[in-house]
């Protein structure tokens, strides 16, 4: 097995070296053609080892690149690499000791080392899967001219209003001390968090309830919150307007407590009390302009508010309010001028002015304990109790987020949204079951956090005034800065000096003095606008839109999403005219991969073979590709042994028929040895005819991108209408028959025409097959398969006529087989009987004669002879075993319908099994039959 995969990797490069394989994107690219098709590659992660994900959409991809090449599209592909961002800042410092004394420029210089370094063993990996590209010539998001035109994205997004600075909550990771996007974000559903009931004493009892509340108990308004570290930031209880709430009397202490009419009884269970209901009134009527005491800061005032957010699925319906803390808290916040101050810092560990018991404590940790014990000490905790739900982490760290209050960069997609909405309706979809989840993503995402508080990535353009804070931003600056970027990268932000950076001019015209007056921001660009920019320097023309990007289902909220907002804020189109939506890659039993359950499926290793080739055997290049080919891939793609297996078992299948196939061409130049059509044989007029109809199938599944059903429609041509019927038809004419017998070259040529068809057919999902086939052809075709062009089926060969014959000649085949249980057809006479009609005529059009063991019906039948009668004869035996069935003939697309009945006889043969053909058609065994006597006597022979 290892001397197998070492012959398997030369044998590719061989074979790469014979075909041009590696020179063929450069190649196609140079010549001349009507038409272009852009698939432009989405640019996967430059921080780890090739995974089967990858080969998944790879190789889709180079299915789709090879398809378009062949059918003489001049193709643009460009692989890419995402190469900043946190992940890969993170992998490159946890090498290294002592990284957190690291300059931001060293760091940089880690971060970029790590990234090439991935980059060079991806890419050698694709090459390996046989991706069509121009390796030498990729693009990378740490390119100088990359980076500039992604900041020429920014400055158009910039002037047109669409990206602003705001200090307001975002999703934020304090494992990576950094601001998130949703996109960034997992969530993991068995988080637990520590809930708890509180109350806020009642400082100002709401008009409406003065009359129900007399002020002989204390009364407090019942909260519930799965975060109780957020308490000291709270600034409001909100209530939901149109909803009915209840005054209680506690029947545990007497207090009168108020919360939502129909979260009584439940919270009353959970409180292990019972509430008496004093009096129900309406939120927005009754519990306006009410207030309560904050219920750990002494003198602070929380007022209950109207909020549209509160929801009475969970809790008391009463919602305690943190405006750093929550979008829907700072919304509210915002329309009340409340103030929303953070107390959290980028550690997510409380800040000084969160007061000395909870400086610096873990906000999801000792912080949250300490509020806790807090609320106890004031007396306004009633119940604390663990709460599994849906919590958001850090995509990459694995770490809980929190929310926090920081200024970011945004982009305003409230105002882009809508007309990325109407652009989404005109693009080609596919499965369409991704468009109203993308439709919906896109309504769901009010704005997008741009910013990041790392230094691997493109930094944002900004200038800040020294004592006031103020930015210094606008078109003169960010131009400067681009021009720079294009000559040295966006290295130059940290290791040139501010003067180099922001003009003089610039300054003034800002009203400002002196340029030291000024300092650089710190902040870079989220990677998903890195990458969501990439159509802005990979796409040529001036339209820049591409026909198709293909990329997995998490890219609908990713780079999908990303690069249309780029888009349509900067030119109100979409950059791609379709978008192809591919599934998860999971163990064959339908589990995630996991390195502990040992399900993990390494692409290297399905080709080369693993330490132990008995466990883990060399599949090749081709049998990964097919496994892509012949997956549904628009649901999750199962693979494991038993599907490898299964992959290699199916090309084994079809080399064994292309083996047959090129096994029977020497000898045979189609140039000057082919038959015409009208000369040959119906059954392989016939079996043209079909060539031309699997042609046209197939091109039309390669269209829609259904590459499952090619391989469908690639198996059962070949087994069914090649392997199991014509193949077992003609292997008489094949080895038999005088070499240059027309009634030979007539089968010949029809196999050289399926091998044709049927190579090209299957050469962009199995591209080192194909070139092995062309390589060993016994006539020259052109440079290889991928140089000579699409499936080539002559329209002529279409005749839907003479399906009839030969199917009605099958049925009848068919009855004969099944009288005789097994046997060998070759040592029985058959005898049909057909009444005077169309289905006779057919058959005489495939047998003249009334008798005959050379005929082309004979031929079908696989007898010793076929007699054609209109009756039965006066002489069958009277134990013949006659068999009857019907055919209905459909002619003229249904204009002429005839169904007509036969009789089949099967009688033993009287002749001997001829020494030479071993067809039962010989006068003795020891002489040959008189066909095989002429053969011999032709080549001059005995």
């Amino acid at each position: 097995a290892l001397r197998f995969g070492l012959f398997l990797k030369c044998f590719t490069t061989r074979l790469w070296e014979k075909s041009g394989f590696l020179e063929l994107y450069s190649w196609q690219r140079q010549r001349k053609a009507k038409q272009e098709f852009c698939l432009h590659d989405g640019p996967p992660y430059a921080n780890g080892d090739p995974h089967v994900g990858h080969a998944l959409n790879k190789i889709l991809k180079d299915i789709t690149n090879r398809f378009h090449m062949m059918r003489g599209y001049k193709v643009h592909y460009v692989p890419g690499w995402d190469c900043h961002g946190l992940p890969i800042e993170l992998k490159a410092l946890s090498e290294i000791k002592g990284a957190e004394n690291l300059s931001p420029v060293e760091i940089r210089q880690k971060a970029k080392e790590f990234a090439e370094r991935a980059i060079e063993k991806q890419k050698a990996a694709f090459i390996r899967w046989g991706i069509m590209a121009d390796w030498a010539n990729c693009y990378c998001t740490f390119d100088p001219k990359y980076e500039a035109n992604q900041l020429r994205v920014f400055h158009k997004m910039y002037d047109k209003g669409f990206i602003y600075q705001d200090y307001k909550p975002v999703f934020w990771s304090p494992s990576a001390k950094t601001a998130l996007a949703e996109a960034e974000l997992e969530y993991n559903e068995q988080h637990v968090s520590r809930s708890v009931y509180m109350k806020f004493p009642l400082l100002k009892s709401p008009p409406k309830l003065a009359s129900v509340i007399d002020g002989s108990s204390p009364t407090s308004v019942l909260v519930w919150t799965t975060q109780p570290w957020t308490v000291p930031a709270n600034q409001a209880v909100c209530y939901m307007p149109d909803a009915e709430y209840s005054v209680v009397k506690c029947a545990t202490t007497g207090e009168h407590l108020i919360l939502a009419a129909n979260r009584v009884e439940s919270t009353a269970a959970v409180l292990d009390t019972q509430f008496e209901v004093i009096s129900t009134c309406k939120g927005s009527e009754d519990l306006a302009d009410g207030s309560c005491a904050h219920p750990t800061i002494p003198g602070r005032v929380s007022p209950l508010l109207p909020a549209n957010h509160v929801t009475m699925a969970k809790g008391t319906g009463l919602v305690h309010t943190a405006p750093a803390h929550g979008m829907e808290d700072y919304s509210v916040a915002s329309h009340h001028q409340l103030p929303t101050e953070c107390l959290v810092d980028e550690r997510g560990h409380f800040t000084e002015a969160a007061g000395p018991e909870l400086k610096n404590k873990n906000v999801l940790e000792e912080g949250n304990e300490a509020v806790i014990k807090m609320l106890q000490a004031a007396g306004s905790l009633l119940k604390e109790e663990k709460y599994v739900h849906s919590y958001p982490y850090d995509w990459r760290t694995k770490k809980p987020m929190i929310i926090r209050a920081s200024k970011q960069w945004f982009v305003n997609t409230a105002n882009v949204k809508a007309t990325a909405q109407e652009v989404l309706k005109k693009v080609k979809i596919i499965p369409t079951s991704a468009v109203s989840r993308m439709l919906e993503m896109l309504d769901r995402r009010t704005f997008w956090c741009i910013s990041r508080q790392r230094c691997w990535g493109v930094p944002i353009p900004v200038f800040y005034q020294k004592d006031t804070g103020e930015s210094l931003i606008n078109s003169e600056t960010i131009t400067d800065i681009i021009k720079i970027v294009e000559q040295q990268g966006t290295d130059a932000w940290w290791t040139l000096p501010i003067e180099q950076l922001l003009s003089k001019e610039a300054v003034a015209k800002a009203g400002g003095h002196d340029v030291l007056d000024y300092v650089k921001g710190q902040d870079v660009l989220d990677i998903w606008f890195d990458s969501g920019t990439s159509w802005a320097h990979v796409l040529e023309g001036t339209e820049q839109r591409a026909d198709v990007y293909l990329e997995g289902k998490d890219q609908l909220g990713g780079w999908f999403q990303s690069s249309l907002l780029t888009s349509v804020a900067t030119r109100k189109k979409a950059p791609y005219k379709t978008l192809i939506v591919h599934g998860f890659t999971l163990g064959e039993k339908g589990e995630k991969m996991s390195k502990s359950i040992g399900n993990v499926v390494d692409p290297d290793v399905v080709i080369n073979g693993g330490d132990d080739h008995t466990k883990d055997p060399p599949y090749g290049a081709d049998v990964l590709r097919w496994w892509v080919a012949e997956s549904n891939v628009f649901t999750e793609v199962l693979i494991g042994p038993v599907v490898l297996n299964a992959a290699r078992d199916d090309i084994n299948k079809l080399r064994n028929t292309l083996r047959f196939m090129l096994g029977n061409m020497a000898g045979f130049n189609p140039e000057t040895d082919s038959i015409p059509p009208s000369e040959m044989y119906i059954v392989d007029q016939y079996m043209l005819h079909l060539l031309q109809d699997y042609g046209s199938k197939v091109t039309e599944a390669y269209k829609q991108y259904d590459y499952s059903k090619v391989v469908r429609l690639l198996q059962a041509f070949c087994s069914r209408n090649l392997s199991n019927f014509y193949f077992s038809i003609i292997k008489d004419r094949l080895y038999c028959e005088e070499e240059k017998d027309p009634k030979r070259r007539s089968c010949q040529t029809v196999l050289a025409e399926a091998l044709d068809v049927v190579v090209r057919s299957f050469a962009p999902i199995l591209p080192h097959l194909a070139e092995e086939v062309f390589q060993h052809l016994p006539y020259k075709k052109g440079k290889g398969v991928f140089r000579t062009g699409w499936i080539n089926a002559s329209s002529g060969w279409k005749k839907p006529g003479i399906e009839e014959a030969i199917e009605g000649a099958c049925a009848m085949r068919d009855s004969f087989l099944g009288s005789i249980s097994g046997k060998n057809p070759l040592e029985y006479e058959v005898i049909i009987v057909i009444e005077p009609g169309l289905l006779f005529e057919l058959m005489e059009a495939l047998q003249a004669e009334e008798s005959s063991r050379v005929s082309q019906l004979n031929e079908i039948m696989m007898a010793s002879q076929t007699t054609l009668l209109s009756e039965i004869p006066k002489e069958t035996p009277a134990d013949a075993n006659i068999v009857t069935g019907n055919f209905l003939i459909n002619l003229e697309g249904g204009d002429i319908r005839e169904e007509s009945s036969y009789k089949v006889i099967a009688l033993p043969t009287a002749k001997a099994k001829c020494p030479r053909c071993r067809r039962y058609t010989a006068d003795s065994s020891s002489t040959p039959c008189p066909r095989c006597l002429k053969v011999i006597a032709g080549k001059g022979s005995t």
